[in-house]
């Protein structure tokens, strides 16, 4: 419900009563509500995701049948019911087997292109291709690989369903089932003019049979040519552990990095902001952690969030700054700016003085790295 006053829009929560300009009119409950009352909120969450879901004839929710064909790629771990399919769409229960219908080295949904290099890739202040970190071994001048290409892979499926997407234009690729490729055909893109490959999205957790092996033969004739080639991947990293780590090594060996888009810290935020249930992405940055101080000249870790107005508070940024400072404070993250987009369009813009607390916050938790990202869209 929308109240309009001397200040704009304003949208009401349906659970507490309040009215404010970042109360998200499609969610219809304000922050405090999810976290403090979240059972009163849950309905009016689980209304939106499952209106928003079914327009691309995905299900409302993580599929739980117990008769149902388990799904282990990711921590939403389907049980898909016969004839139904996977909450990201890439897996369907065809007749009592789990069948892939993209995702896999034979077929990837995707969209391509060359991205001149340094690119404007979120932690592109602290990689090897934009930064000059690491050179000589991990790029080819002290500024960066300036005048060769980023070989940008946008896939086209996702293991959340957040509301606030800010490339939201993966669903429509969801609902097609096209454009595809084999794994053999994108790693020919890599041509001798890339210095890197980055998998985004959507989400590179729902298709990680196809982005291991199209990065591991990119990698193989990068090898072989003795040139370098880094494989990275902005992800909500919610893939399995296995995965992880397979890419992982590739990407540690390539001088990339895995840049993890943690949304928040409350699991009622969460649920509420992105649709799941599952803490999978929190237990897998861990494993990041473990591994960051494996390759310090240029970071492997590196993290982010959206600063959602009124959802992503300092509550949530003191938590997740924590996580990541207990783990290793030389960590990248950066803070990035909201545009209202999506679901979430009736928002206002991250606020500048809101921007700047959380940046304060973050080194006040002790992280060495922090950054504000996309200043041009605060006000």
């Amino acid at each position: 419900m929308f109240a309009r006053d001397a200040k704009g829009w304003r949208a009401r929560c349906e659970v507490c009563g309040k009215e404010a300009a970042d109360i998200s009119a499609t969610l219809k409950v304000c922050a405090r509500c999810v976290r403090e009352r979240f059972e009163e909120a849950r309905p009016y969450i689980e209304a939106a995701h499952a209106e928003v879901r079914g327009r691309y004839g995905l299900p409302a929710r993580a599929p739980k049948d117990p008769n149902g064909v388990r799904c282990g790629a990711c921590g939403n771990k389907c049980r898909i019911p016969e004839g139904g399919k996977g909450f990201c769409g890439a897996v369907e229960n065809v007749g009592g087997k789990l069948v892939r219908r993209f995702g896999t080295p034979e077929r990837g949904l995707l969209t391509w292109y060359y991205d001149p290099l340094p690119t404007n890739c979120v932690p592109a202040e602290f990689c090897a291709g934009s930064s000059g970190a690491g050179y000589p071994k991990w790029c080819r001048t002290p500024q960066g690989d300036i005048g060769w290409n980023n070989l940008s892979i946008f896939l086209g499926s996702c293991t959340y369903s957040c509301l606030f997407c800010q490339n939201y234009s993966f669903r429509e690729l969801t609902a097609r089932g096209k454009p595809m490729m084999s794994a053999k055909e994108l790693a020919a893109k890599a041509n001798e003019r890339v210095g890197c490959a980055c998998y985004f999205g959507g989400d590179p957790s729902s298709q990680m049979p196809f982005v291991i092996e199209s990065a591991r033969l990119m990698r193989e004739v990068a090898g072989r040519e003795n040139r370098i080639l880094r494989v990275c991947l902005e992800t909500n990293l919610s893939m399995n552990l296995s995965s992880l780590k397979l890419f992982g090594e590739l990407s540690m060996k390539s001088g990339g990095g895995i840049k993890a888009d943690l949304k928040c810290w409350s699991s009622e935020i969460l649920y509420a902001l992105s649709g799941i249930e599952h803490r999978t992405a929190y237990d897998n940055f861990k494993w990041l952690g473990k591994r960051h101080h494996g390759r310090p000249e240029v970071p492997f870790a590196r993290a982010s969030t959206l600063l959602v107005p009124g959802y992503i508070d300092d509550e949530e940024i003191r938590a997740i700054a924590s996580f990541i400072t207990d783990l290793d404070p030389t960590i990248p993250y950066s803070l990035l700016a909201f545009h209202p987009l999506y679901y979430m369009d009736d928002l206002p813009y991250t606020k500048r003085k809101d921007a700047e607390r959380y940046l304060q916050i973050c080194e006040g938790e002790g992280l060495q790295k922090v950054r504000i990202g996309n200043p041009w869209l605060l006000c």
